[in-house]
């Protein structure tokens, strides 16, 4: 999916409860924010959220890593980069809690 237009923000994961890579999209703005939340069902949770960027969307490179520490109440950190790699994803690396569950979104 390709992404334009300054001021849009967009889902790379959306309720990401398990260990794996979300979808690649293609951006063409040169400066990007990237803010992942999450939470549990019932206690305590942690997870880690890679933010990868690649040239050809086949191989990738480590952009920053976020780390949450979740609970019942939303938690969130966040990174930006300037750095002009066409396309993006997250790739959430490791998650744990009763019920746990991260978003991870770009503005652009």
């Amino acid at each position: 999916m390709h992404i334009t237009g300054q001021g849009a923000a967009r889902y790379l994961i959306e309720n990401g409860a398990a260990v794996a890579a979300g979808v690649a999209f293609q951006v063409s703005e040169l400066y990007r924010t990237f803010q992942a939340r999450g939470e549990t069902s019932s206690g305590a949770g942690a997870a880690t959220i890679l933010v990868q960027g690649s040239i050809d969307g086949v191989n990738w490179i480590l952009l920053g890593t976020i780390s949450l520490i979740l609970g019942t109440t939303t938690t969130s950190d966040g990174l930006a980069t300037s750095a002009m790699w066409p396309f993006v994803r997250g790739n959430i690396t490791a998650i744990s809690g009763t019920g746990a569950s991260v978003d991870l979104l770009m503005g652009v």
